[in-house]
């Protein structure tokens, strides 16, 4: 391996160069063009003078683009250097292996040139036995040394040293900890480097100061980094309890990367899954950027913050000490933990630093220079070890071969593989370290991170403490333990602030704090402590004051504490919050309640101007100092905070109403309410209407019944509205009368809907008894606003409602509703309690207060008769409450945020604000009579049912009266009988007759005068039918044939929409023609006779009397006409046989 360096031009030997890969001749570069402009050409005499200023800025453009580096050093053509002398390795000439070549950067001095160059030595000879492969390490005799502290020494380094000789890796190794430009520089090589794809092995000091986004280029980091001094300093904190600090940081380099790996460190301690860290959880009190100490310190003395981590220079400490000591901040209660920038190289601290002080230290002498020399080259020969014993890298090349000049070859492709193998070496403690490894016990191999740094870091804790103990003027840094990355804290012998023997507890001393408070559930109950003792339970809660100022004077205190006018027991969620807040922060407490038992308004004099008025409650006792603290329900708005300052809200909260539930009645419309509209309306419109009208239509097409004619059979009482009568009798099970189709597909389509019928009334009536139940009645109102509460008069009587004067939900109904404001004054009661119970009687209508209270109360009420109805209105929240400038505030703020975020006020909200009313069981009955009212949808379906049937009614006079003439003359054939059957009726002479000789059928009299009466129409009938016969016979005899007029017809009407009748003729009513006949041939005398004949036969008053009864379509069913018919054929004599006798004589 070739150690190339530079160093200013006045100190520089005869400039070697590279040798080409695998020859023993010199290689000079080729001339090449930037932009078609040569550069001119760089012999070997100069070499070492600098490039243009153009030039200059040409390449600092060019290399701070992300595309990496496009430009080459060209040197000149035709220049063939001297072979170097052959040296041979392990028996093997040198030519035959490859030798590789290695910057390295070193601070500047002349006395250490002969160190450095043993230590070389020394790290290269590690490697004489060694497999690396075709290559093999080589160390030059003359050392070089190289301060960088500018842009144009990196571009010359870079441009003219390091890339021409195909350096492998850089080795940067430095002690300085000055933190500024030697820093910056750092910061630029290493990024430049980075660019150009060649990794760097570093050991600088001043690591911590390196910006860390840059870090994870090819770097390999052998020192310690800012993030272990970090886990360093949180695991003394972590030793000692201390979970709260503060960050003081200056404006040092990588001050921003140090805050940011405190906060990742703190979020790994609370991390309860990581095992190899115990689970702390650290509080961040405060981050200060100090610009001038003596005020950016101020707000740390008015904070709680007793432990402090400081990252700055010794220099900037300092003043920051100075600063600190006149602010009280170094005293024996603050303890102070630095960083390696503070401690620095030499064990002597200024006297500004106070005894106490704690420091994360490693060293950085030259002898950790020296050492460092040796490690970085020894793990460089065990990164090419790795790189050469993969098979995948055995024909690729360790030589950059890249140029500062042209547009190719401008980054190293194989430096990022090269840089992997170096990363993932696992190198024995021993390998590295020569004679450097008894200073600690336990060796772990060195291995290095992800991000390339070392896993194997050994911190030292160091104490700051009195040089000369007898006049306590000088100070010393003295190591009392270590830290280590795999084995944690070890530390004794510490002497603490103040020359104390003894931890401080990190945390303020206990102060104590006047609260005021006043009651209100579940926030803050009140309730008598214990008559004996004196004393709360432990379910009680803790003693408060309840006397005011003037009771408590020259007051026995133990007799006080059992007399429950001066004091009770207070429990509740704010006292549980209060006693978290105790635990954690350290301080005691007294807790007394507002004497005048407001929650804090302003009240105007009767002037009602702004200078006359004044705060009262909670409010005026914070503002006049009588109290450090406010706690309660104590609901912030913008005039409270104008005047005191409050916490974070620790709960959500807004304005509700309270309503009470009234005696309740079934809906009226209930049984309506086990289906939704578009149920009903499937139902009613769809299912019915399709069940009815496919069982007509299969009706009329089956053979069995119309067989698809016009006219229905007389014998068979079938219609349209007939069926819908059997869907609806069949969909509600009614037991009535219903005719029934005769086809077997309409009979089949009706046990189809039956089977439907089931299951939606067995739907139906299961559903309909949680309808039926009695309905809770109360004021539904939605917020606030609602019109009800806005302009309360629009109902008689008008609504009453009310809220508790001097309260937020008054100051905002005053503010926001002044009207409604001004209604609800003669309504408003003086607690909440008196409120509620005004409800429950129904004295009030509704009650509006602060929700999460109403909501609470409801859940107590016994009787489950409150609730709360609408919006929340004004939504705001609950908070603490302190006097304007308040110390405490801001550390209140912070453990309360801390309780929302780790679950602590759900988990007091969910015990204290949660619950459902319990109803006292002996207050209620298993069973109850039903009042009228809780069955008043029957009564309703009823009365509407009458009322329908009513208009059904008229509807019926009106078609009789004035309807069915006109609709006779359109429908003389009687289509209407498909729709119903006594419409079709109603509409024909022969629908009449039809119906007239049905009822004679079917009719049974019950005396034998109407038997009498029945037979003597029969005989006159018969005796009718026989002359027209023998008329039409002696008309044909003097050949005159018998008028068509009057001749008997066919029951069927050629003219009407019938289709012909094909039953048999002795089935067809010769009705017509008879009496056609019979009229035109009836004589004068005839009538007469017949006259007298009626009116013997009427004589003695006799009345026609008969009864209708249901009978069914079914023709095998015996007819009662039947026995009717018997009973005339059982009457003496033959009509007929009378006839012809007359005719004989």
């Amino acid at each position: 391996m070739r150690i190339i360096t530079w160093f200013p031009h006045h100190l520089r030997p005869t400039p070697s160069v590279a040798r080409s890969p695998g020859s023993g001749h010199f290689v000079e570069g080729v001339m090449g063009r930037t932009g078609g402009a040569h550069f001119g050409a760089l012999t070997e005499s100069r070499r070492g003078s600098f490039l243009s200023l153009f030039h200059l800025l040409l390449l600092l453009t060019l290399v701070m683009t992300p595309s990496g580096l496009n430009i080459r050093i060209k040197t000149s053509p035709g220049k063939v250097r001297r072979p170097l002398p052959s040296v041979y390795h392990n028996g093997t000439q040198a030519d035959e292996l490859s030798v590789l070549s290695v910057g390295i950067i070193l601070p500047h001095t002349h006395l250490q040139k002969r160190e450095y160059y043993k230590r070389i030595l020394q790290g290269c000879s590690h490697f004489n036995d060694k497999p690396l492969g075709k290559y093999k390490l080589h160390e030059k005799n003359v050392i070089q040394q190289l301060q960088i502290n500018s842009p144009t020494k990196i571009l010359d380094t870079l441009c003219q040293n390091f890339l021409p000789k195909n350096v492998s890796a850089i080795l940067y190794i430095t002690n300085d900890e000055s933190y500024g430009r030697n820093t910056a520089s750092a910061q630029y090589f290493l990024q430049l480097a980075g660019y150009l794809g060649i990794p760097v092995i570093a050991w600088n000091a001043d690591n911590s100061g390196l910006e860390q986004a840059y870090q994870s280029g090819f770097r390999i980091q052998m020192a310690p980094s800012i993030h272990h001094q970090g886990a360093a300093m949180l695991s003394i904190l972590s030793r000692y309890k201390w979970h709260a600090f503060t960050l003081i940081t200056s404006h040092i380099a990588g001050y921003t990367d140090f805050v940011q790996t405190i906060r990742d460190q703190v979020h790994e301690f609370g991390n309860p899954q990581d095992i190899t860290k115990p689970t702390i959880k650290f509080t961040i009190i405060d981050t200060v950027l100090v610009n001038k100490a003596e005020d950016d310190l101020i707000a740390v003395s008015n904070s709680e913050a007793r432990i402090m981590l400081l990252y700055s220079t010794k220099a900037e400490a300092q003043s920051i000490m100075r600063a600190a000591k006149d602010l009280g901040l170094a005293g024996k209660d603050y303890v102070w933990i630095v960083t390696q920038s503070v401690v620095g190289a030499e064990d002597a601290a200024p006297n500004d630093f106070p005894v106490g002080m704690l420091g994360v230290h490693f060293e950085t002498d030259i002898n950790a220079l020296l050492e460092a020399i040796v490690k970085t080259i020894r793990v460089f020969g065990y990164g090419v070890m790795k790189f050469v014993s993969d098979t995948r890298n055995e024909r690729k090349s360790l030589y950059p071969k890249l140029s500062c000049e042209g547009h190719s070859n401008a980054r190293w492709p194989l430096g990022s593989s090269f840089h992997r193998a170096i990363r993932e070496i696992s190198v024995p403690f021993e390998e590295l370290h020569d004679g450097f490894g008894d200073k600690r016990g336990e060796k772990i191999p060195v291995e290095f991170k992800q991000d390339g740094t070392r896993n194997d870091v050994e911190l030292k804790i160091v104490n700051l403490r009195s040089a000369n103990t007898a006049t306590f003027d000088s100070r010393k840094w003295t190591e009392i333990g270590t830290w280590r990355s795999w084995g944690g804290l070890a530390i004794n012998d510490i002497v603490w602030p103040g020359h104390q023997h003894v931890p401080p507890q990190g945390v303020p001393e206990k102060f104590n704090l006047k609260i005021v408070f006043l009651e209100e559930p579940p926030y803050i109950n009140m309730a008598p402590a214990d008559p004996i003792t004196g004393q709360c339970n432990a379910n009680r809660g803790i003693l408060c004051q309840v006397a005011n100022e003037t009771m408590m004077e020259r007051v026995n205190m133990t007799l006080a504490k059992q007399n429950s006018t001066f004091y009770q027991c207070c429990s509740g969620f704010c006292i549980d919050l209060l006693k978290k807040f105790s635990e954690d922060l350290g301080f005691t407490y007294d807790l007394f309640r507002v004497e005048d038992g407001k929650w804090g308004t302003i009240e105007y004099s009767d002037s009602k101007r702004k200078q006359d008025s004044k705060w009262n409650g909670l409010v005026a006792a914070l503002m006049n100092h009588k109290a450090d603290m406010a706690l309660s329900s104590f609901k912030i708005n913008s005039e409270r905070e104008s005047v005191i300052d409050f916490t974070v809200p620790f709960l959500e909260s807004g304005i509700a109403i309270l309503v009470a539930k009234r005696t309740g009645i079934i809906s009226p419309t209930a049984f309506l309410e086990p289906f939704d509209t578009a149920s009903w309306m499937l139902v009613a419109f769809v299912a019915i209407q399709v069940a009815a009208l496919t069982i007509f239509l299969f009706e009329w097409l089956s053979p069995g019944g119309y067989n698809m004619k016009v006219a229905p059979p007389r014998d068979h009482k079938f219609s349209l509205l007939r069926t819908y009568w059997l869907v609806w009798a069949v969909l509600f099970q009614a037991a009535v009368h219903v005719d029934c189709p005769r086809g077997f597909t309409a009979r089949f389509m009706a046990n189809i809907w039956a089977m439907f019928a089931v299951v939606f009334l067995a739907i139906y009536t299961a559903n309909l008894a949680a309808f039926m139940i009695t309905r809770e009645e109360y004021h539904d109102f939605s917020g606030v606003d609602d019109v009800r509460l806005q302009n309360p008069y629009v109902r008689k009587p008008a609504f009453k409602f009310g809220t508790v004067p001097f309260t937020n939900a008054e100051s905002v109904l005053a503010k926001h509703h002044p009207k409604m404001f001004r209604y609800m004054k003669e309504y408003n009661k003086s607690t909440v309690t008196d409120g509620i119970h005004t409800v429950k009687t129904g004295e009030m209508d509704a009650f509006i207060y602060d929700a999460t209270v109403l909501d609470y109360l409801v859940g107590q009420d016994e009787e489950c008769r409150l609730l709360t109805v609408g919006n929340w209105y004004a939504m705001t929240g609950y908070g603490l409450a302190f006097p304007r400038g308040s110390k405490y505030t801001a550390g209140f703020n912070k453990n309360l945020m801390d309780y929302k975020d780790n679950g602590e006020i759900e988990r007091l909200q969910r015990f204290w604000l949660t619950g459902a009313c319990k109803p006292k069981k002996h207050n209620k009955r298993a069973s109850e009579p039903l009042a009228l009212e809780q069955f008043l949808s029957a009564y309703l379906l009823l009365f509407s049912g009458i009322l329908l049937a009513a208009v059904l009614l008229i509807l019926e006079h009106i078609y009789f009266k004035y309807l069915r003439k006109h609709l006779a003359k359109t429908d003389s054939g009687g289509c209407c009988a498909l729709i119903s059957l006594s419409m079709g009726k109603s509409l024909t002479f022969r629908g009449a007759v039809f119906e007239a000789q049905d009822k004679l059928r079917r009719h049974r009299c019950r005396d034998p005068i109407c038997d009498t009466h029945i037979w003597k129409v029969k005989h006159e009938l018969d005796m009718a039918r026989v002359k027209i016969k023998q008329l039409e016979k002696e008309l044909e005899s003097h050949g005159v044939k018998p008028s068509k007029k009057f001749a008997p017809r066919k029951s069927n009407i050629l003219t009407s929409c019938w289709k012909p009748n094909t039953q048999p003729e002795e089935d067809e009513d010769p009705l017509p023609g008879i009496l056609g006949v019979y009229a035109s041939l009836k004589t004068k005398r005839g009538a007469e006779r017949e006259m007298a004949g009626d009116r013997k036969m009427l004589y003695g008053g006799v009345h026609d009397r008969t009864r209708n009864h249901v009978t069914s379509n079914d023709p095998s069913r015996p007819s009662t006409a039947s026995s009717g018919a018997r009973h005339r054929s059982s009457l003496p004599g033959s009509v007929t046989e009378k006839l012809l006798t007359e005719t004989q004589v």
